[in-house]
């Protein structure tokens, strides 16, 4: 059974999400290795003996079977990064987890992803702008996902938002889907299971510890088109998930506060120091991202028109073409290209005039 070989993959020490992938394209599937031969392993690269050795523990094969036991009597879903039903924004990010645990009723693949995060510790003026921007959101794009953490504070504000606004909401959790933290949103958790999900990497019987944290803010970064601070003080998670979502190319925004307000003093920074931008209106928001709001179709256009063409450019036209524009993340899931690969292609095309770059990282055929 693969989802058992897939559980262990993860559960072999000192093998990380990059040893994980390279196992994998090396012996292309996930039973074979633990059955490859020692001496095919080791000319992957950073395969030493002593993993090799740990790759063939029988302890390991003994966890992922309890793990599996747990995921079956909880009906549970394993995500593995091979797979469709994989966050495939998330599947650009070079450190991504090779294997998800999901609980809940949703699609992570929706066209428009957004992360709202921030301060626990959030203010009215916070909660009262997170519970509107969220609001005219869905009235917009009722098909949208809201991720954030089920932290205190701003988090829990988004989730229970989104619920109100009957948009489809994640969390994103620190631990094992065998307990809820904090406790008293467990009410919530339920909630989103409707509309929702409850993910995580951790398999069960781990604990919420501090580390694990900052490890939970790469995937509420990287599962996003867009990453909304609403509140933060001058150290914290939410500046942490925001220097993660810009080295993943994402749209970072945060909402400015006064200079005398401590949970403001974060977000003034990351707009200060050109690492967000100035997040004011919901429209303005909407704008900066190029999601356009009126439904249009578009003339396909014939490609003769661009002969010097070479391959990956080509399936960028035929991406873009027929439609009004595309975000750059989408771009990257249709094509099956990481971001970063993909931008030089885009920026080619810019200077042969077959593309235009448009705010928030969104593109279209000129």
């Amino acid at each position: 059974m693969k989802t058992l070989y897939q559980i262990a993959l993860t559960c072999i020490p000192g093998v990380g999400v990059v040893h994980a992938r390279n196992l994998m394209k090396a012996v292309g599937d996930e039973e074979a290795v633990f059955n490859e031969k020692a001496g095919n392993l080791e000319k992957i690269p950073g395969i030493s003996r002593r993993l090799i050795g740990e790759i063939r523990r029988p302890e390991v094969l003994r966890r992922a079977e309890k793990e599996l036991e747990f995921v079956r009597k909880n009906n549970l879903e394993t995500l593995f990064y091979t797979q469709k039903n994989y966050p495939a924004r998330l599947n650009n990010c070079v450190d991504a987890p090779v294997l998800l645990y999901a609980k809940g009723n949703i699609d992570f693949n929706v066209p428009k992803v957004v992360s709202i995060i921030g301060t626990r510790n959030a203010t009215k003026y916070g909660q009262e702008f997170c519970q509107k921007f969220v609001r005219e959101l869905s009235a917009l794009f009722p098909d949208m996902l809201v991720v954030s953490g089920l932290a205190y504070g701003i988090d829990i504000c988004a989730h229970r938002a989104s619920l109100q606004n009957n948009l489809s909401t994640v969390a994103v959790l620190a631990h094992g889907l065998d307990r809820i933290y904090p406790s008293v949103h467990r009410k919530t958790a339920k909630e989103m299971l409707e509309k929702g999900a409850l993910i995580t990497e951790f398999p069960s019987g781990t604990e919420p510890d501090r580390f694990n944290f900052v490890k939970r803010n790469r995937i509420v970064a990287g599962m996003a088109d867009a990453v909304v601070v609403i509140e933060s003080g001058e150290k914290g998670g939410s500046l942490i998930t925001a220097e993660i979502a810009n080295s993943y190319f994402r749209e970072v925004f945060a909402l400015p506060g006064r200079t005398t307000d401590p949970q403001s003093s974060g977000c003034n920074n990351l707009i200060a120091s050109n690492k967000a931008v100035l997040m004011q209106k919901t429209a303005a928001f909407i704008d900066q991202m190029g999601w356009d709001t009126s439904v249009k179709s578009k003339q396909p256009r014939q490609k003769e028109l661009f002969p010097d063409l070479n391959e990956t450019e080509e399936k960028v036209f035929n991406a873009l073409n027929g439609v009004e524009s595309m975000h750059v993340n989408m771009l990257g899931i249709e094509l099956n290209l990481p971001v970063s690969e993909l931008f030089f292609t885009l920026l080619e095309l810019e200077m042969k005039n077959v593309v235009e770059a448009l705010p928030g990282g969104a593109y279209k055929l000129l």
